[in-house]
């Protein structure tokens, strides 16, 4: 019912920036909630940052990327992005979005995973 596309990793050199998209599409009648998460080998995945529509977006970040990601949404597109400045070697793992989503027909809302893209930095 709903799918979750990202797109925009890649290979990039230390200090870099990359932006990452994942925009949502189906049955939607809300999104309350869009994150993304990080899964690098042999770790376990980790959360990195989440927006939150109460009216207003609420953003919230790691510590350990506070001050270099920053994430956006476009309710209209049903879209999150995460921009990636700095980009440091321990930067490099999978990236995952997940949405929180109602859709047509529910009373309640349901967590969807992306299919994840790689981000490598090198050194």
């Amino acid at each position: 019912q709903v799918e979750l596309v990202e797109s925009g990793g890649g290979l990039v050199q230390a200090g870099g920036s990359l932006r990452l998209s994942c925009a949502a599409s189906g049955s939607i009648l809300s999104i309350n909630a869009m994150g993304w998460y990080r899964q690098a080998p042999g770790k376990q995945r980790e959360w990195v940052a989440s927006t939150v529509d109460n009216g207003w977006s609420d953003s919230n970040y790691a510590d350990s990327v506070k001050g270099r990601f920053t994430i956006s949404r476009d309710n209209a597109k049903n879209t999150v992005y995460l921009q990636m400045n700095n980009l440091r070697p321990e930067d490099t793992a999978v990236y995952y979005c997940d949405a929180n989503v109602r859709v047509e027909g529910a009373t309640s809302y349901i967590n969807y995973w992306g299919q994840g893209t790689q981000v490598t930095v090198s050194s």
